[in-house]
């Protein structure tokens, strides 16, 4: 099963899913629902908190909304103690510095 028809997951999670080495439902399951958020965001990509229940409601076959508050709160703990771990890299600035340029 390829990371395009995992429940949940839409075109552009399954494309980011791909680009950090993710592509099917095995690979997903090997490295966990915060494992997978956290490479995603190590990536540079800019998930919401929604991928990482999307990823957990996959693996167990549900929809992300029939997590309940409990489960969620252990990801968004479990995504906070990796983080806290290795923090992300920061992210700077989309665009190089900015040169002013003064035509008469």
């Amino acid at each position: 099963m390829s990371t395009t028809t995992l429940r949940n997951i839409g075109p552009k999670s399954a494309a980011w899913l791909r680009q950090v080495g993710l592509h099917n439902h095995q690979e997903l399951a090997a490295v966990g629902a915060v494992g997978a958020f956290v490479k995603v965001r190590r990536a540079g990509f800019k998930p919401s908190l929604n991928l990482l229940y999307s990823l957990e409601g996959a693996l167990q076959d549900c929809h992300w909304q029939a997590l309940d508050e409990v489960q969620r709160a252990a990801l968004v703990q479990a995504y906070e103690a990796e983080i806290a771990l290795r923090p992300l890299k920061p992210t700077g600035p989309a665009a190089g510095p900015v040169r002013e340029e003064h035509f008469d």
